[in-house]
């Protein structure tokens, strides 16, 4: 796979440079990385990062489950082998964490460049959009944020309550459950986990820049249309993004599910007993990364109750002349009835129609089903351990009708 190369602004459609942000390129992780050789001068070096990462936080750990003969069955208590949810942090997550950074990477520099191209933001707001794209970079740049990630990460893997997950380091003790571990445990509970977990609060972190730059656009004077044809006012195009975190919300699911495959398997744990804890992750990855999108509710809903108004005062005003002409035989001169631009009366009604199909926030099934599809296919491979295909198929069908 070849390395992930900054796209030219202009070949990306982006009219002006100045308008595109990435949500990953330039911040303090960003700038670490670089510095110390992980990210090229130029691209955002995926693969090695994710290579790198992964055999970092997985491979010393596993060296020394083999080393200690801790790694593979018939050791006593359970081996490293067994406990899903470790490799798949490691040799899943991370990898999907990283990698979720080039297309996220690509579309928030272009996206962000069409608000202005197709004339949602006017040329009035464009230094207001300039200076809310100039913000939020700052925002992105700050050290702040990320000692606050730190802080969050080296308090969650010091604060024994929450330390591991039961079971999950079984294999370090040989069961013995003296907490006498090893190397091998120390490294995954405190610079492996620690890797994982910094990844996972980055993408909040960036979740939150989102939510933070549409909110800081939205609060422009936009030029929305109504009657435009994605139901959004001209804004549907932000249907891309939400699918952009698919990636994440898979990893993140794959580390949930397996812990959970590991307590089935080894521990008799009724997986149907979890439906609720899995329609809560699928709740909560839709909310998170569909959250941003709401910034627009305001504005859209604003334009869509005035354009009801004018659409609906419109309509009326048309149809009356158009009574007045044909059914009572009047004459009737009126630039209304001869603009090409509205036609006949049933084009006039549709325009009403599109007003009032017009959504609240611009979000669809082109932003909804990808994410849940991530969110729910390590939960459904989950059911399967337990379940037999034929009733699980049968109950997503039903679900779904």
């Amino acid at each position: 796979m070849p390395e992930s190369r900054d796209p030219d602004p202009a070949a990306a459609g982006v009219a002006d440079p100045a308008l595109g942000l990435s949500l990953v390129r330039g911040d303090a992780l960003f700038r670490l990385q670089r510095r110390v050789g992980l990210i090229p001068a130029h691209g955002l070096g995926l693969v090695r990062r994710a290579v790198f990462w992964s055999l970092f936080a997985w491979l010393p750990v596993v060296l020394w489950a083999i080393h200690a003969g801790r790694a593979l069955p018939g050791v006593p208590g359970e081996p490293l082998l067994a406990h899903f949810g470790i490799h798949a942090r490691f040799l899943v997550a991370v990898p999907l964490l990283i990698l979720a950074e080039g297309p996220v990477h690509a579309a928030s520099t272009r996206l962000l460049g069409y608000f202005a191209a197709s004339g949602v933001v006017p040329p009035a707001e464009t230094g207001r959009f300039r200076a809310a794209v100039a913000a939020t970079a700052r925002l992105r740049d700050g050290t702040l944020p990320w000692i606050v990630i730190a802080g969050l990460v080296l308090g969650f893997t010091t604060t024994s309550e929450i330390v591991h997950h039961a079971h999950e380091i079984d294999w370090a003790d040989g069961g013995a459950g003296d907490g006498r571990w090893g190397f091998g445990a120390l490294w995954y509970l405190y610079v492996g986990r620690s890797v994982y977990l910094t990844l996972v609060l980055a993408w909040l972190w960036r979740a939150v820049l989102l939510a933070v730059l549409l909110w800081r656009i939205a609060r422009l004077d936009l030029a929305l249309v109504p009657t435009h044809p994605d139901r959004a006012g001209g804004v549907g195009f932000l249907e891309r993004v939400p699918p952009l975190f698919a990636p994440v919300v898979l990893g993140i699911g794959c580390v949930i599910a397996s812990r959970w495959a590991h307590d089935a398997v080894y521990h008799g744990l009724a997986l149907q007993s979890l439906r609720v804890e899995m329609a809560a992750f699928v709740a909560a990855a839709l909310a998170v990364f569909l959250l941003p999108l709401a910034a627009f509710a305001g504005p859209l809903m604003r334009a869509k109750r005035q354009a009801l108004l004018d659409y609906g005062a419109l309509v009326g005003r048309h149809g009356r002349l158009v009574r007045e002409r044909w059914i009572e035989g009047k004459t009737v001169d009126d630039a209304v009835l001869g603009a090409p631009e509205l036609g006949p009366v049933a084009d006039t009604v549709t325009a009403y129609e599109a007003v009032k199909a017009m959504r609240a926030v611009p979000v669809g099934k082109a932003a909804v089903v990808p994410l849940a599809a991530a969110a729910a296919a390590p939960m459904i491979a989950l059911l399967a351990l337990q379940m037999p295909v034929k009733d699980l198929a049968l109950a997503l069908v039903k679900a779904l009708l």
